[in-house]
């Protein structure tokens, strides 16, 4: 009694094509659900930190990634210089540095 491998994949209905449809569905809801649940809000908050260090103004206070609370000096493309708190000593810092803008500004337009 010789038993052949399709003999077994069409028994077991491995093969058949409702359980290929059926896989393909489930693969693209998985991962319909990490694109909703992980990469859609990480986007968000990348955009949002971007937009922070694109308003930055001259006066701002801010915080670096490194912990150094200062304000902001000048602007420069890619760089900015801001004064430290305490003592205030100058630093030139890259503006991916910046963590937090703590300056409230009002984005509302006057009429």
């Amino acid at each position: 009694m010789q038993i052949h491998f399709h003999q077994l994949a069409a028994a077991s209905g491995t093969g058949s094509p409702q359980n290929i449809i059926f896989i393909v569905v489930y693969l693209v809801v998985i991962l319909g659900a990490m694109y909703l649940i992980m990469i859609r809000p990480q986007r968000k908050k990348q955009k949002e930190e971007k937009q922070m260090r694109e308003n930055l103004q001259v006066g701002d206070e801010i915080i670096t990634i490194g912990g150094i609370y200062g304000r902001v000096i000048s602007l420069k493309e890619d760089t900015l210089v801001i004064e430290s708190i305490s003592d205030h000593s100058k630093l030139t810092i890259a503006r991916w540095a910046l963590q937090t803008n703590r300056t409230v500004h009002d984005d509302t337009p006057s009429k």
